[in-house]
């Protein structure tokens, strides 16, 4: 049942940004509760396809307070390791997490915020919401989208490549997810590529805590008023092992973005056309929100201003974990922490 009284702090979502915000709010003596809709620990590492791979080593890889340990035999954790380690993680440091609690609504009850959930209501001074991104899966309203009639998936739906042995798979999207899926799914079955713009790959030597050291320098050159263009002047994929065996086979080549589906397949701007089986669409996410609304601090775009971590039109409510703007790198396991203990810092001190 929810807690007639009053908190410091509600946490919205249990993942590695909501455990990383409770890490700090108990060092702070902060009296709080982590909300978390999962009916189990691990966010949405949980949900993630079989083969995934973290982009850095284990031991580039923690929460405050402690670092993730090492996988036998996997330089690069698997998703089910990162789970593991954030089970552990919130039993280590005893975080007040309540699962599972659906929060439907956050709203302005004088000078509080309540939390109504499935579970009864919480009224705090401040609410962090860590929801992150992987409920709100996007798939861009392509010319022919309704009209294919093969399978239509996007990267929140996919677990294995065999789901698509011996058929003709487009892929879409040009980012670190697209050439993961794409890597494995070309082993299985005859496999088109359609970017936006040609994919860029990182060199094999930069894997994601190179990446992260690269673009905390890049904020600080930013502060600093010096013009560094950092991570953006390298590329955008990481060419884990996978990536890079897949480039050898001679399978990441990207055409051109596709003009539309058919009933049958895609067609392209030169006149070209493609029978397609499927279409798996890897084209990202977006934050969840939707708890919010009953505040109306969102956007037209339905984002919300920040100050780092701090909504701009509600100070009591805190945004961590949906990216650069709650936080630099805030959705990385490294970065969650960095801005948690930023926003603890700035709660406790009002």
């Amino acid at each position: 049942m929810g807690e007639s009284g009053t908190l410091d702090a509600v946490v919205v979502g249990g993942g590695q940004a909501g455990l990383a915000a409770g890490y700090y709010l108990r060092r702070a003596g902060a009296d709080f509760v982590v909300l978390d809709r999962e009916e189990h620990p691990g966010g949405a590492w949980q949900h993630f396809w079989e083969s995934l791979r973290m982009f850095s080593p284990a031991e580039h890889s923690m929460l405050p307070g402690w670092w993730m340990p090492a996988q036998d035999g996997e330089p690069f954790p698997t998703a089910d390791h990162v789970v593991g380690y954030l089970d552990a993680y919130e039993r280590r440091y005893r975080l007040p997490v309540r699962r599972p609690v659906t929060v439907r609504a956050v709203r302005a009850h004088g000078e509080l915020l309540a939390v109504t959930t499935d579970a009864g209501t919480w009224y705090a001074r401040h609410v962090v919401s860590a929801t992150g991104t992987w409920r709100a899966p996007h798939v861009p309203r392509h010319p022919g989208r309704d009209s294919f009639a093969g399978r239509q998936a996007h990267t929140v739906d996919y677990r294995k490549p065999s789901e698509f042995a011996g058929q003709r798979v487009l892929v879409v999207g040009g980012g670190n997810s697209a050439a993961q899926i794409l890597a494995e799914v070309s082993q299985w079955a005859e496999t088109t590529w359609a970017t936006r713009r040609p994919p860029r790959f990182l060199p094999e030597d930069v894997d994601g805590r190179a990446l992260f050291d690269i673009a905390t320098r890049q904020a600080l050159a930013r502060r600093e008023g010096r013009g560094d263009g950092g991570v953006a002047d390298l590329g955008d994929i990481v060419m884990t092992p996978p990536v890079r065996a897949a480039r050898d086979r001679g399978v990441l080549r990207a055409e051109p973005m596709v003009e539309r589906l058919t009933p049958r397949g895609a067609r392209w701007p030169d006149g070209r056309a493609a029978e397609f089986d499927a279409v798996l669409w890897c084209t990202g996410f977006r934050p969840v929100l939707d708890h919010l609304g009953p505040l109306g601090v969102r956007d037209g775009d339905g984002r919300i201003a920040t100050d780092g971590t701090r909504g701009r039109a509600d100070p009591r409510l805190r945004l961590l974990g949906y990216g650069d703007w709650t936080g630099f790198a805030s959705a990385t396991l490294i970065g969650a922490g960095r801005s948690a203990k930023a926003m603890v810092a700035d709660i406790t001190s009002r």
